[in-house]
């Protein structure tokens, strides 16, 4: 199975201002990141509000991305839901409009607390979309779902034949790592924070990541894995030290649901508010982050439309 060299970005979601999706922006969208360095899209997962949006916005969404997508750019489409009926026809759907791949954390409620609880939940989804790589999408924080990943290969290898690998996106480097190294690689492992990017390269095999913050400081993020691969060891950690100030800075306004679309929105790309239960950035805090953006730099080294 094909594993994935560079970084996805994790894309928010485009509304209007009464709320309702803004499929219009799509395609500039899809442009603006491959121009700053990025290899392809995860929608509807985290980044996007996905558990906040209809099942019928979500496969207007997946169409959309995946005709707007740029040639040798992979739309992956989260297809988790509380509902797994409805993660299976997201998944039906996904395959037959045309997505590179599909992807599923584990659902907030009810929460799953055992492997075989989740091998079953991945194993469905899976099955649904046979043609396409399956990414568990490991991510506790959101769900509570902290459950050992290399156990969760070991209980999927031979039994789910289009399980890729996972999007792990949890702090603990050594167990990242112990993913990387089962059965020499057997998985794709795919970093899933942006803060510690360098770390992973340095423990010698990642190759791929799927990020939020890429959405506006994808050339930096991209600049870190590059000047790695040319063996330029302090331009990766001046990169990966600023990728951590603009992260610093979100984490003031809410983080980057919140704090991060409203960046996108001081780029001159406005995809509307937050949905209902997110609380919106207001005119002054958003005055105020662009001010702490400013004092770090941020605007002569962020993405270019």
């Amino acid at each position: 199975m094909e594993k994935i060299i560079g970084l996805i970005d994790a894309p928010f979601t485009p509304f209007h201002a009464n709320g309702d999706v803004n499929l219009e922006p799509v395609g500039a969208y899809a442009a603006m990141l491959k121009k700053n360095g990025l290899k392809g899209v995860f929608i509807n997962g985290s980044s996007g509000e996905g558990y906040m949006l209809t099942t019928e916005e979500r496969m207007q969404l997946a169409e959309r991305w995946i005709q707007a997508a740029p040639d040798d750019f992979k739309v992956i489409v989260h297809v988790g839901s509380c509902c797994l009926r409805e993660s299976v026809r997201l998944a039906e759907h996904a395959e037959k409009t045309g997505a590179w791949g599909i992807g599923a954390m584990a659902p907030p409620f009810p929460k799953i607390g055992r492997i075989e609880e989740l091998v079953k939940y991945c194993e469905t989804i899976a099955a649904a979309a046979p043609s396409l790589p399956f990414y568990y999408y490991h991510i506790p924080a959101f769900n509570g779902a902290f459950l050992p990943m290399l156990d969760l290969l070991k209980a999927v290898d031979g039994r789910i034949p289009n399980f890729a690998g996972i999007k792990y996106t949890f702090e603990s480097l050594y167990e990242y790592n112990q993913c990387r190294l089962y059965k020499d690689g057997k998985y794709d492992m795919l970093h899933g924070q942006d803060e510690t990017i360098l770390p992973s390269l340095a423990q010698g095999g990642a190759r791929g990541g799927i990020g939020g913050t890429t959405n506006y400081n994808g050339r930096e993020l991209t600049g870190i894995i590059d000047a790695w691969n040319r063996g330029d060891l302090e331009t990766a950690r001046e990169k990966q030290n600023f990728s951590q100030a603009v992260i610093n800075v979100i984490c003031h306004f809410r983080g980057n649901i919140v704090g991060g679309k409203r960046i996108m929105k001081l780029l001159g790309f406005d995809l509307g508010p937050n949905r209902v239960p997110f609380q919106n950035m207001t005119a002054e805090e958003e005055g105020r982050m662009k001010q702490e953006l400013e004092e770090i730099g941020f605007f002569a080294r962020c993405n270019r439309f």
